[in-house]
């Protein structure tokens, strides 16, 4: 499995998403008593790090008289993502907010596809090395903004809404055509190297923290600013099927991530560590636990702010279905806890 902090050459880039491709396409989502999971790259999935590496969904499993084997993948983008759990390739996958949104809508009484749980309000930093941009309105098109999932992820759509604030909603795509789907690790390492056509970045942690070391990156924009406060990063999203049919699996998996969310709470130096063992991350220790424990990141299931999508894109005609609350498109599980 590829590290999570391991930043690669974009040269090899195509050959990653190709196996990856073909690995997952060897798999076909199983029934009760099986789960097979996708994560993308970055310490925003260390909820499912934590779950891993304890094996919390087979303690849970176990508790419930069910053995469960678990299938972990990893994967970048949220168009691949999206494109595994419809051809039932993958049963639970990962991405931003808005691709879990535009696959709900477009799934409405058919898969009927929804979100199992945050895994946490992290923010995005829109960072560049070119001196000349210091807010989106000096963007132009010499500049090329690496993003996992070119206009359709978290940051593309986070960047849409902002677009559609600033130039109107009729420009809301204004820069859809300087974006370039790019993983996060080879992102950074062109940001960082310069001398690339990519100079800007729409980056997770710790992604955005490695790159801010470098004197010639800056900050432009956090996603926080764009939505209005701490808001859910990440969500785990799966379909109808997979949800009524596998009702002990779903329920210890479940389980299983609002134990590693306390544990993460409770624990966030062994949290750090477990980061850099799943991942086998060369990252130094300190600079985890910096994450780890910034305030600005918060380990939690519950959603916050995932409405502001909802009704955002809604607006801008990117969802033809309106929700009334966070409740249509998460699974009723996750009403136990807080969200929004």
């Amino acid at each position: 499995m590829t590290s999570a902090s391991r930043i690669h050459k974009p040269g090899r880039l195509a050959a990653a998403l190709l196996l990856a491709a073909s690995a997952l396409a060897g798999h076909s989502a199983q029934a009760e008593g099986s789960i097979s999971i996708a994560q993308q790259f970055g310490i925003g999935y260390l909820i499912l790090d934590v779950v891993q590496d304890q094996k919390l969904i087979e303690k849970h499993g176990k508790a419930a008289g069910l053995d469960i084997k678990v299938d972990w993948n990893q994967i970048s983008g949220a168009t691949a993502m999206n494109e595994a759990l419809l051809a039932n390739s993958l049963d639970v996958v990962s991405a931003g907010v808005p691709p879990l949104l535009t696959l709900w809508d477009r799934t409405k009484g058919k898969q009927n596809v929804k979100a199992v749980a945050a895994l946490g309000s992290l923010p995005n930093y829109l960072i560049t090395n070119n001196p000349k941009v210091k807010t989106i309105k000096d963007l132009s098109d010499k500049d090329r903004i690496a993003v996992p999932a070119a206009g359709t992820g978290f940051q593309s759509r986070t960047l849409q809404i902002e677009t559609a604030k600033v130039f109107g909603k009729d420009e809301f795509k204004k820069f859809d055509n300087i974006s370039v789907s790019l993983p996060h690790p080879d992102a950074t390492a062109a940001l960082i190297s310069g001398g690339s056509e990519i100079n800007t970045h729409f980056s997770s942690a710790p992604f955005y923290y490695q790159a801010l070391e470098n004197k010639n990156v800056h900050k432009v924009l956090s996603s926080y600013e764009i939505l209005g406060g701490p808001a859910t990063f990440n969500v785990l999203y799966t379909t109808q099927k997979f949800h009524d049919e596998n009702p002990k699996t779903y329920k210890a998996f479940y389980a299983a991530l609002a134990e590693a969310a306390q544990f993460v709470k409770n624990n966030k130096a062994k949290a750090a560590e477990t980061f850099i063992r799943v991942q086998k991350s060369k990252l130094p220790l300190d600079f985890v636990r910096k994450i780890v424990e910034d305030p600005e990141n918060d380990f939690t299931i519950s959603p916050f702010r995932t409405y502001v999508y909802a009704d955002e894109l809604n607006k801008l005609g990117v969802l033809k279905n309106r929700a009334a609350s966070w409740k249509d498109y998460f699974f009723e599980e996750a009403y136990a806890n807080p969200g929004s």
